[in-house]
């Protein structure tokens, strides 16, 4: 069982990428919660990391991510944060309870090149929006 750990991340920043450290926040219901601190809270952008196992035996990790971007309003002269928008992740994978670690190491691996900004196919799509032909 991972403990909850602070965990860093590395965007695809040009021409450095910069390291996001995720601290631990809390724990409920076996969900582990951390955020990265933007110094607003609703601005903190935040990482879950949960599995559980369906009634049928399957094998269900989870990871979420929320990544807020924050602007400052002024109303009748008084400064507050908003949220102007957000972007969300929802990865979760099934696994078989017969599935081994190398079979759920491979899939992993694949999820984990298919994000690759050489694989043009899904790196399009997602990141550039565009339609598939």
């Amino acid at each position: 069982m991972p403990q909850l750990q602070p965990t860093i991340l590395k965007d695809r920043a040009t021409p450095t990428p910069v390291d996001h450290t995720f601290l631990p926040q809390d724990i409920a219901k076996g969900v582990g919660s951390l955020n990265e601190s933007s110094g607003v809270p609703i601005g903190d952008n935040r990482l879950t990391v949960s599995c559980t196992r369906s009634s049928t035996g399957k094998w269900k990790p989870r990871v979420t991510f929320a990544f807020p971007i924050v602007e400052t309003q002024t109303i009748n002269g008084i400064d507050s944060p908003k949220v102007v928008r957000t972007s969300y992740v929802d990865l979760q994978f099934t696994f078989e309870e017969t599935s081994s670690e190398a079979e759920r190491n491979n899939v992993v691996g694949m999820v984990q090149s298919s994000l690759s900004a050489s694989k043009t196919l899904i790196n399009d799509a997602v990141v550039k929006l565009q339609g598939v032909f």
